[in-house]
């Protein structure tokens, strides 16, 4: 059977565009994004719907940096949304974090993996940081203490802010802050008995960064779960919450029906939409009725490897919530 390979487990969109993987356009988000003038924008959406690929599709198209990354949007549709929006391509230092990884046993291994994030993310901007003379000396050692896995509480509870403050003055633009997978650290720590010590840290590095801070151009924070406001955004006046029942945004997770068609018809697999149809349609998000990306994904990556193009032998797909 013909057609492109399936990003089966990729969510890295310069892999997927690089690669050739079959990409369903969701580039759109970036114009929604902008227009909306959000400063922090939270999303949740259930597991396996796209959100870490959507935040690495934002990274590409926001970040400012020595590559040039507007091949990855070649052809794709936020190339004709017009010039305001293409303004914005490449313009800002990016901080982009994953909390993913703090799913761990006690509250001591979660913070050091915590610190082994930033210490990452601190490494990635070094090249833009180490040699600049807008930082003071007291700045680069702060920054090196931070990098090197050294620094103090209070300064990993304060080190998301304190990175939109160095790349702001070496870069002179805003930072954008890409926060993915937010709630995973919460809920561990709640089923493993340190919530209150966990709520504390990420409380404190969210506000510091996100709440009043004169080098946020604006942050975009995903995950699966809604944890209160009151709990870990308070006194964040500027934060947009996008839920499964927000109108806005509806469409850039998850496939739509003629997504989905588009999908079939490229491997032709047309047939099978009825059957794709009963399995996995049935989320509602807004006014808009999706399918589960991974799913879908999964399920035509089946027919590709059946000579016939029957699925019915391979186990039904089902996303685990």
């Amino acid at each position: 059977m013909n057609g492109k390979p399936l990003p089966v487990g990729v969510d890295n969109f310069s892999e997927i565009i690089e690669e050739g993987y079959f990409y369903v356009d969701k580039t759109l988000l970036i114009k929604e994004l902008l227009d909306m003038k959000g400063e922090v924008n939270r999303f949740n959406r259930p597991r396996r719907f796209g959100k870490t690929l959507n935040m690495s599709m934002l990274r590409y198209f926001f970040e400012k940096g020595g590559d040039d990354h507007s091949h990855l949007f070649r052809g794709l549709k936020i190339m004709a949304a017009g010039d305001e929006y293409l303004a914005h391509m490449g313009k800002y230092p990016v901080v982009s974090i994953s909390l993913k990884s703090m799913k761990l046993a006690s509250y001591e291994q979660a913070f050091e993996m915590l610190k082994k994030i930033m210490a990452e993310e601190y490494l990635r901007h070094w090249a833009d940081i180490g040699d600049s003379d807008r930082l003071t000396q007291p700045q680069k050692e702060s920054f090196l203490r931070i990098r090197d896995m050294k620094g103090t509480f209070g300064d990993y509870l304060d080190a998301l802010k304190f990175l939109t403050e160095c790349l702001y003055q070496c870069a002179g633009e805003k930072a954008v802050v890409l926060i993915d997978e937010y709630d995973v650290p919460l809920e561990n720590a709640w089923f493993s008995g340190f919530y209150d010590q966990m709520i504390t840290v990420i409380r404190s590095l969210f506000e510091s960064a996100l709440k009043t801070n004169d080098h946020l151009a604006f942050a975009v924070v995903t995950g699966c779960l809604r944890i209160s406001r009151e709990s870990i955004f308070t006194g964040l006046n500027n934060l947009k919450i996008n839920s499964i029942t927000s109108t806005a945004f509806s469409e850039h997770y998850g496939f739509t029906q003629g997504e989905v068609d588009e999908m079939l018809k490229a491997y032709r697999l047309s047939e099978k939409r009825g059957e794709i149809r009963d399995w996995y349609n049935g989320y509602c998000f807004g006014t808009s009725q999706v399918y589960n990306p991974w799913s879908v994904i999964n399920y035509v990556d089946a027919c590709r490897a059946d000579a016939d193009g029957n699925a019915e032998k391979h186990e039904k797909l089902y996303c685990a919530f």
